[in-house]
């Protein structure tokens, strides 16, 4: 008597012993094999032609019944269990695991191995190899300015410092080795401004690329119409970068029809694995996660349902673990991420630093006069050991002597204004050239504000070793201005209000905080600048020349 044990082992046998017979009969007298590899004796091939013997074993099942509960058509079956026939179909496979209650994702990975072992990958399909792509085309931000290659048709290279694995590239590594095993999964970081989100999703899938995964980032015409327009293109072993997953999402008409598209790749094992990664600020998983009052519309259900359970928090700063990983690529020779930690050991914020130094370069580099005198003036200062809190005041009083004369004769009657406004624009990491922190009703904010006599300080974040007055080793730094030491002294405290006395304001009050400050005196600061070295006392009082 004949048990389904012996059965599944006479079918594999059989397989074997086919392929055998196929692959004698297909070879010439010098061995050599004469219709290509497309001859079934790819080892995936035989894997999972082998797989579905023991399955239609162990499910008693013969071909016909099998295709009856397939919904295929009995010459199907049969071709994708001869060792004679072409590789089968993902349909084909995915039906037929269904059936036999065999793992999809793992034979659709063996199909895929087969197709590529046989040479007959399929053109087609949106995106492209992950080798072939550029870190920064899929929104890493650059950590510095670019060096231009040896060869002049090679574009300019971007810098990209060393990258330090934290808690969530361990989380993020599972769903990337799902994927390789067949399963198709999607993950979506969640974290503020320049947390590194996305160099975490690119180097989460390195290992993809060395299997030959594609990576498809929609974005023309515009992200949300490119994913809409090609999300049914997605073929298997693909990575669908949705990077700024707020333009996908964020239409409730176009980002729900996106959303199910989505999920529907997701669930079509006959088109997978595929592997979509995404990253969002926390305000926007917040708005398409929450619930949706009675009686209201729910603009977000597809999204919220997509997004549930496959969100993964990317903190806001560096643990103890991760600055010393950083700090040991410091000392190999990792120039950015040394610059890095002299600014950002203390609070951690070290991606925030690294995306945020060369906007605020740009920022400086491209500020209006104004700006950029303050920002000067700020620099001086920090040289000098003023510290990071500056008064506005203060800075009021020394930007000036910062302009040329042309410069000077342009400023109107709110320049500093103003100039505060556009350096309280933030830029990557949520920095700003300078800008006001609220105050704190404690105690410690007026320790850690220096020279300011007023509620609130502005702090700078340039980068001031980046910045070229303080970044060129042959060149010592310009004179520093002696309005630039004469605004350093402390000034006389104003006396008490009387009650109904009208606020006119002080020097230690935030232009920002009162309205447009004085209009400053007509002076003619290149004919009467007097220039002090750093280090040299500019002398106790406003004396000719002087400020």
């Amino acid at each position: 008597m004949l048990t389904w044990s012996k059965v599944a082992e006479s079918v594999r046998a059989g397989v074997r012993r086919d392929e055998d017979g196929h692959r004698r009969t297909h070879q010439g007298l010098g061995g050599e094999h004469v219709h290509g590899k497309q001859s079934g004796g790819s080892l995936a091939l035989t894997e999972l032609r082998e797989r579905l013997a023991d399955g239609l074993a162990r499910a008693r099942l013969n071909q016909t019944q099998l295709a009856k509960q397939a919904e295929l058509g009995r010459t199907t079956v049969s071709e994708a269990l001869s060792p004679t026939k072409p590789v089968p179909s993902a349909e084909t496979v995915a039906a037929l695991a269904r059936v036999l209650r065999l793992p999809v994702g793992e034979l659709l990975e063996l199909r895929w191995t087969a197709v590529e072992e046989a040479g007959t990958v399929p053109a087609g399909g949106p995106g492209r190899r992950i080798g072939q792509w550029d870190p920064h085309d899929l929104e890493v931000h650059p950590a510095g300015a670019g060096r231009a290659p040896s060869d002049p048709d090679t574009p300019v290279l971007r810098a990209l410092p060393g990258y330090v694995p934290r808690e969530h590239d361990g989380l993020l590594g599972e769903a990337v080795r799902d994927a390789a095993a067949g399963r198709s999964r999607i993950v979506v970081l969640v974290g503020s401004s320049s947390t590194g989100k996305t160099r975490a999703c690119w180097e989460a899938v390195q290992p993809l690329a060395k299997k030959g995964w594609r990576l498809w980032h929609p974005f023309d015409p515009t992200r949300a119409e490119a994913a809409v327009e090609d999300l049914h293109r997605v073929g298997p072993r693909t990575v669908v970068w949705l990077n700024e997953a707020q333009h996908y999402l964020g239409n409730p008409v176009s980002g729900e029809r996106i959303a199910a598209a989505v999920h529907h790749l997701l669930v079509s094992p006959e088109r997978g694995p595929v592997l979509v990664l995404g990253t969002l600020w926390p305000e926007y998983e917040k708005q398409y996660t929450a619930l949706p009052r009675p009686g209201t519309e729910d603009p977000y259900s597809r999204a919220r349902e997509l997004l549930a359970g496959r969100t993964l928090a990317v903190p806001e700063a560096f643990d103890a673990r991760a600055l010393a990983a950083a700090a040991v690529l410091a000392e190999s020779g990792d120039r950015l991420m040394a610059d890095a930690l002299t600014r950002a050991r203390t609070d951690g914020r070290m991606t925030q630093d690294l995306a945020g130094a060369p906007e605020l370069l740009n920022r400086y580099q491209n500020a209006s006069p104004a700006a950029k005198a303050v920002l000067e003036a700020a620099m001086d200062a920090r040289r000098l050991g003023v510290g990071l809190h500056l008064s506005q005041a203060f800075l009021t009083d020394a930007a000036t002597d910062y302009l040329d004369q042309n410069d000077y004769d342009q400023l109107t009657d709110d320049w500093a204004e103003q100039a505060y406004a556009e350096l309280a624009l933030l830029v990557h990491g949520k920095q700003a050239p300078c800008a006001v922190p609220p105050p704190r009703p404690t105690a410690s904010a007026s320790r850690r504000c220096h020279r300011s006599t007023g509620p609130a300080a502005c702090g700078t974040t340039v980068p001031a070793r980046r910045l070229p007055r303080t970044t060129q080793p042959h060149h010592p730094p310009p004179p520093v201005p002696a309005c630039l030491l004469l605004a350093r002294r402390p000034h006389p405290p104003r006396p008490p209000r009387r009650p109904g006395q009208p606020h006119r304001g002080s020097r230690g009050t935030p232009p920002l905080a009162m309205g447009p400050p004085p209009t400053p005196p007509r002076r003619h600061p290149r004919q009467h600048h007097r220039s002090v070295p750093p280090g040299h006392d500019a002398g106790a009082g406003r004396g000719p020349g002087g400020c």
